[in-house]
């Protein structure tokens, strides 16, 4: 077995593949002529003040040391078997299919011996380029390719984190060597906050899309869900159709339409499938110059060390009243972007959305983070007669819409310099952004439902009393940021204590609600979890082998 000893070195001896395996050597006294194999396992930075002996910032690393008589590790490779030819009774509709949920629950489904048919609303994610940078341009939003929508979900294109903490739902370690087999860089398997990077993520997402077309899945693009085929009483469902009338049949059908499918929600409605709200969050983005957050954190700028991130939470005063009433609610840091931009992600004209991204450098000047608070359902009780379990969802768009208002038109985002936000000052100019298609001052209290607004100012000074200089006139918040994840859960029987098949809709036979959009994940990783777990449960249930 091969040893692994902890060591703690500067950045600079850290990055530095001589220095930290002389240094790993030296920990488990052993020669380099004893030495066959060095690898990093787990790599965290620790800017805490402790007796490790090194002054300021410390690198953590867990080094594996394999000997001589040992060999070399085998790299992790992965093979799926062929499925073009199985019987119909094997096939899977994955309907928002591109994305990670989509994605991984296809190549589980292959691996089961089941064939998956992938239907994807958007384009191919080479083709999304083009619509994205007419959404940057302040040009029209193609309502299915979008930074939401299209292959390889909303975390392409926005920034590729692949840190959860849904650690236990799944086979986490399997997601990142998937990731790593089709291009990702091999930190992602040791660094405690893994990143590919909006820049190299697309040709992750490629090469997965080849290796399930290899395999004999299929996947067709720009074929976007309209009507789901129903049994006279709506007691199971037995495929879809797609808006050009192409009806597709199959004994399951997976749903993993991500956090932004508002007429999937609308169509289940109206269908009479049960679905539900369940609370979700809103906010803005808060832009800071990434120097400034490096000294914050680390107390210097040293170039050996990758831009510095947080992560921050408060409880603060809901607001509500009644005896019943929650009397806290949390504000707290979402995909936070070190050397990162603020991107347009709507997906409707009309609306204002705000979302995050970095390259795999995280080399911008800048670095941004939602801020959002939660969202419960008292917040827009005057809505659910109305509007029932899609009630969440129309708050949210209204504030959208507002935001839209307030910007003046296209994708032009209100914003509000931080300092006078937090204090509750007129608006003055803008500053500088890495928001491409622009900003426009504006009041955001004025507008923001008041228990955001109270609720983000109460978060922004218990965060400046954690790090000392966070809110300053020298940063800015921008809005809406609302799409942290969906307001509309799809309720599905659980793997254990409950009776139903797990995973399956417990009204509705062989629907597989799944990811984002059913409720059950949030990001990248934890999408791709829970994807692969519906179709382990997909495959058991229509007898593939296992």
């Amino acid at each position: 077995m091969p040893q692994t000893v902890e060591i703690t070195l500067t950045p600079e001896a850290a990055s530095d593949e001589a220095v930290y395996t002389a240094a790993a050597m030296q920990a488990a006294g052993v020669g380099e002529e004893q030495v066959a194999f060095c690898r990093v396992v787990r790599r965290s930075i620790d800017a805490r003040r402790h007796t490790s002996g090194i002054r300021g910032v410390r690198v953590n690393l867990a080094v594996e040391l394999w000997l001589d008589d040992e060999g070399r590790p085998e790299s992790v490779r992965f093979e799926w078997g062929d499925v073009a030819n199985v019987p119909g009774s094997r096939e899977v509709v994955v309907v928002g299919g591109g994305g990670p949920g989509g994605l991984f629950a296809a190549l589980e489904l292959i691996e089961r011996g089941c064939r998956p048919i992938i239907l994807e609303r958007g384009k191919d994610v080479s083709a999304r380029k083009a619509d994205i940078a007419a959404v940057q341009r302040n040009e029209r939003v193609d309502p299915d390719s979008n930074y939401a929508f299209g292959e390889g979900g909303a975390g392409t294109y926005s920034d590729g984190k692949l840190y959860t903490r849904s650690k236990k739902r799944g086979n986490f370690r399997k997601t990142l060597e998937i990731l790593h087999f089709h291009g990702a860089d091999e930190s992602i398997l040791y660094d405690a906050h893994p990143h590919i990077g909006t820049d190299r993520l697309p040709r992750v997402i490629a090469a997965m899309r080849e290796t399930i077309l290899k395999a004999g899945g299929v996947i067709r693009f720009n074929s976007r869900v309209t009507d789901l085929l129903l049994s006279p009483d709506k007691s199971r469902l037995s495929g879809v159709e797609t808006q050009d009338g192409t009806r597709i049949e199959a004994r399951a059908v997976i749903l993993a339409t991500g956090h932004s499918a508002r007429d999937i929600y609308e169509l289940l409605y109206e269908k009479g499938i049960r679905i539900e709200s369940k609370p979700f969050a809103m906010g803005v983005r808060v832009e800071h110059r990434q120097e400034l957050i490096d000294r914050i954190q680390y107390k210097t700028v040293d170039p050996a060390l990758p831009a510095a991130s947080y992560s921050l939470v408060a409880q603060v005063p809901s607001g509500l009243r009644g005896t019943q009433a929650q009397k806290t609610r949390g504000v707290y840091s979402f995909c936070m972007c070190p050397g990162g931009f603020i991107v347009p992600a709507l997906t409707e004209a009309g609306e204002c959305v705000v979302n995050g991204m970095s390259p795999s450098g995280r080399n911008n000047v800048f670095a941004n983070s939602g801020i959002v608070t939660q969202v419960l359902e008292e917040d827009y009780a005057d809505l659910v007669p109305h509007f029932g379990p899609l009630a969440g969802m129309r708050f949210r768009q209204q504030v959208e819409k507002m935001g839209y208002a307030q910007g003046g038109g296209a994708q032009v985002a209100p914003a509000q310099r931080l300092d006078s936000f937090v204090g509750g000052f007129r608006c003055g100019e803008t500053l500088p952004t890495s928001y491409h298609p622009g900003v426009t001052a504006s009041d955001m209290d004025r507008w923001l439902p008041r228990f955001i607004g109270q609720a983000l100012r109460a978060g922004f000074r218990e965060f400046d009393r954690r790090i000392r200089g966070f809110v300053t006139a020298d940063a800015q918040v921008i809005g809406i940021e609302s799409r942290t994840s969906s307001p509309v859960r799809v309720p599905r029987c659980r793997a254990t204590g409950e009776e139903g098949v797990p995973y399956m809709h417990p009204q509705v036979a062989g629907l597989f609600p799944a990811g984002e959009g059913a409720g059950y994940a949030g990001g990248i990783v934890s999408a791709a979890v829970d994807g692969a777990a519906v179709a382990r449960a997909v495959g058991g249930i229509i007898g593939a082998r296992s």
